[in-house]
């Protein structure tokens, strides 16, 4: 048996890395055009934005990680330096930055500053992937690397955006989550069809759930993302949630159903479940793994939004989950890829005593 060092990403089935991307370009159409559609240019320029940037900082990154040993800066830039980096640019070197800068585009609002954008586009891409060595290296999803030092940075620019987007009142904050933030029995505002639909406020990506749906049957027929990190984030964060509106009805009163499909059918959840936990780069390689990897990122949102100081977790949750993917990985490390009872039973456990810690926010403590 003949041994053959590679890098990662590895892939398990008769596939090509770049079929996989294209596949996830294809899936973030109908989001992508829903987006054009309803917010036009405010839209537009974002996603140009965006998607240039990472693919140009990505190109110029990659130059300086692959500079030939030798050369001076002066050759580099010249026709021969050119074709000796291209050696190692491929057309996934562009496809990748293209969907990160897609991703990324989709978690913001439109109208968004353009150099809000840029700004958290340079970043995501040069310290969210980039400084790990580039495709296949990072443990950060770049989108969501961008995403939250925009928040932190620009908080601001970001409320201004999204306020600009509510026409019936603009104090009424980001998004309809943004209504309902420390109070989950509150589900007015907008309505389940509304945010299932497309019809409400949020992020250009999040509040459309069709067409998120759409991309993901093609992504799962196609088998270029993992259903199994998608389910563990969604049934986490499904089963806890429910368990969070089954608490307030029972001290404050208020109908269970509607609160808990409100929290489910607003917000990232879906985006991030279908687009972010399922990267192939920054999940973990076994099959249990990327149960758990879902599963913790689908936790962590619950607990952000019911506790936390933002009304929406996802991007938060997903960098936190993917810090912890190296440590999955290490765990499972010699084990058979496959699921026990002993597995299961650990992840039924924590589900529970996660249960019973959301229920101590929702209430307000146990006394």
């Amino acid at each position: 048996m003949k041994l053959v060092p590679q890098s990662a990403p590895y892939i398990r089935k008769d596939v090509s890395v770049g079929r996989m991307m294209m596949d996830v370009i294809i899936a973030l159409s109908p989001v992508v055009i829903f987006a054009l559609i309803q917010n036009g240019w405010n839209s537009g320029y974002i996603v140009l934005t965006s998607v240039l940037t990472m693919v140009f900082f990505e190109l110029l990154s990659h130059m300086l990680i692959k500079w030939p040993k030798g050369m001076k800066v002066k050759e580099l830039f010249s026709k021969e330096g050119f074709q000796r980096v291209h050696e190692t640019y491929t057309i996934n070197n562009i496809l990748a930055p293209v969907i990160s800068g897609l991703i990324y585009a989709m978690i913001l609002p439109a109208g968004c500053s353009w150099y809000v954008t840029f700004t958290g586009a340079i970043f995501g891409i040069v310290i969210g992937k980039m400084v790990f060595g580039g495709l296949g290296s990072n443990i950060f999803n770049p989108a969501a690397v961008g995403r939250i030092f925009v928040a932190i940075c620009f908080g601001s620019k970001l409320k201004e955006a999204y306020v600009g987007q509510v026409t019936y009142d603009a104090t009424l904050g980001a998004t309809p989550l943004g209504l309902v933030k420390g109070n989950i029995g509150n589900v007015g505002g907008y309505s389940i069809l509304n945010n299932f639909i497309g019809n409400a406020p949020g992020s250009m990506g999040e509040v459309s759930i069709i067409c998120i749906l759409v991309g993901a049957i093609y992504l799962f027929i196609r088998r270029s993302a993992d259903l199994r990190a998608c389910l563990g984030y969604l049934l986490s964060f499904a089963a806890l949630m429910l368990v969070g509106a089954i608490s307030y009805a029972g001290k404050f009163g208020g109908n269970v159903g509607e609160i808990w499909a409100y929290q489910l059918f607003t917000g990232g959840a879906f985006f991030a479940a279908v687009f972010m936990i399922t990267d192939p780069v920054t999940s973990p390689t076994s099959k249990y793994g990327r149960v758990l990897h879902g599963a913790i990122a689908g936790s962590i949102t619950v607990l952000i939004r019911l506790g936390g100081a933002y009304p929406e977790g996802a991007a938060f949750s997903i960098l936190i989950a993917n810090a912890i993917a190296p440590c999955i990985d290490y765990l499972m490390r010699g084990k058979q890829n496959t699921y026990t009872w002993k597995q299961c039973l650990g992840l039924a456990v924590a589900m529970i005593a996660m249960g019973c810690i959301v229920s101590a926010i929702v209430m307000g403590g146990w006394f």
